[in-house]
């Protein structure tokens, strides 16, 4: 005989409760995968010699979330990074799996040994909260086999000394004025007006404005004095076309719309595709709207292209060794700064930036209608500033150009290698902390007959030519008024 089925619905499983966690953990959680992510970045390229935006300009990006808690977790597990690869190295804990997240795991590490034991929230957390005894145990190895008695004589990392860097501050002037920005953070801090630089402000190192109305509204921008003077050392006009050469992260090209008080036209370059997103969003900020990008090569566009015969004025700002804001950029905590290698890195490195700024500032150099063009880095090596200036010197006379002196009432001058180094204008890291390079050339005449520019424009066709023509078809423009004026 069947057995009846039964109609009654069927008994529900029983579904486990789900784990609640707290703000602090679940905050904790989140700045721990924001300082890995930060963190990857940072040591790939490093590892793979190429530049990459900085760890400040990383962590206070608009994505980052927990700004200081990141930068404070990235700065201090790159501080002890190779302490932290060693005591992995001995504890040998690591399977295949958590080796393919190792900033991640270097971020946790961190924590467990030397900061505030992390929550076990996340699968990394337990994995290695598990094995505590087994890293803690390690590090004690450690410390046996250097022969130290603390991890500060472990890690023989050389504090920088000296008085801190006062905070600067641009006031984006397409939004607000200078008096209203010093009423306003006045409020909180002390606040003076640079000497040399119009709209800069002048305020107490510890003064913390990440998280403040004005930045996040872009009425103000952090920008140190250094990259404030380059758009006011080039002074376009209000009318005029300008290039800024390569443009992102974005904040010289906003103090070039600033200056021209939102007239004109600027075109923004800069190649790298999230570099591109990191300049859009600065350019969205400030509200400026006389900006074009434009994604692709400087050296690809062709001065000849009637697109560019109003061009007036170029700042070029191109990739260089950043040696002169070392302490900024925080590179001195990375595993390339004390590699045996670094010397010879270096130079070699140094050569190869050399060889592309000399490039650009020719290319620069060679826009017909171009009045002013400006060449600045943030290094402090003669190879990429005198040395490139040197170099183009005998193109620019023959183009009409000659170097000018910006900011006259500047002391510090050029190093004496070349003839016109008292018009080139540097900054010190010791006497100003940071280190910076300006170069201004400004065209005195006009040729007055085509053999006398023969030369020059064969070489910059030839140039050209050299350059890189298969960027023409992938460049395109981003405007933001929607069209090419």
């Amino acid at each position: 005989m069947a057995r009846r089925k039964s109609n009654a619905p069927p008994k529900a499983t029983r579904q486990p409760a789900k784990q609640k966690f707290s703000s602090a953990e679940r905050s904790s959680l989140y700045a721990s995968r924001e300082a890995a992510k930060v963190l990857g970045t940072v040591l790939r390229g490093d590892a793979e010699r190429r530049a990459v935006a900085s760890i400040k300009s990383l962590v206070f990006s608009p994505s980052v979330r927990n700004k200081r808690g990141t930068f404070a977790l990235v700065c201090e597990t790159l501080k002890h990074l190779t302490v932290i690869k060693e005591v992995l190295e001995i504890a040998n804990v690591l399977n295949s799996k958590w080796k393919r997240q190792e900033p991640l795991v270097y971020i946790i590490c961190y924590d467990i040994l030397f900061g505030k034991e992390p929550p076990l929230i996340g699968d990394a957390e337990k994995f290695l909260m598990k094995r505590k005894d087994a890293l803690v145990s390690s590090l004690a190895t450690l410390l046996v086999r250097k022969k130290a008695e603390t991890v500060d004589e472990l890690l023989g990392v050389s504090q920088l000394n000296g008085p801190l860097k006062p905070r600067y501050v641009h006031v984006n002037t397409l939004k607000m004025d200078v008096d209203s920005a010093v009423q306003e953070l006045g409020k909180l801090y002390k606040v003076q007006k640079d000497e040399t630089v119009p709209d800069l402000l002048v305020m107490p190192p510890v003064s913390d404005l990440h998280a403040h109305h004005l930045v996040k509204n872009g009425r103000i921008f952090l920008q140190g004095k250094g990259s404030s003077m380059v758009a006011a050392a080039l002074q376009p006009e209000a009318d005029w076309e300008v290039i800024d050469a390569c443009a992102a992260p974005g904040n010289k090209t906003i103090n070039l719309a600033a200056l021209m008080k939102g007239q004109g036209k600027i075109i923004a370059c800069e190649l790298n595709e999230e570099r591109v997103k990191r300049l859009e969003q600065t350019i969205k900020l400030s509200g400026a709207t006389n900006i074009e990008v434009f994604h692709g090569d400087f050296l690809g566009l062709d001065p000849e292209d009637p697109s560019f015969a109003k061009v007036r004025a170029i700042l070029l700002d191109p990739s260089c060794s950043g040696s002169g804001t070392i302490t900024d950029r925080l590179d001195h905590l990375l595993p390339s700064h004390s590699a045996d290698n670094n010397k010879n890195y270096d130079s070699i490195r140094l050569h190869k930036l050399a060889v592309f700024q000399k490039k650009a500032l020719a290319h620069a150099l060679s826009f017909p209608q171009v009045e002013r063009v400006v060449y600045s880095t943030c290094s402090i090596h003669q190879i990429e500033n005198e040395d490139v200036v040197s170099s183009v010197l005998p193109l620019a006379s023959s183009l009409g150009f000659e170097l000018a002196t910006p900011f006259p009432q500047w002391q510090r001058r050029g190093l004496p290698v070349l003839a016109g180094s008292e018009h080139l204008l540097r900054m010190d890291p010791e006497e100003d902390k940071e280190g910076f390079f300006i170069a201004l050339f400004t065209k005195t005449s006009k040729l007055e007959n085509s053999n006398s520019s023969e030369i020059p424009e064969r070489e910059c066709r030839r140039r050209r030519k050299q350059g890189h023509p298969f960027l023409w078809p992938k460049v395109f423009f981003r405007a933001w008024n929607g069209r090419m004026r």
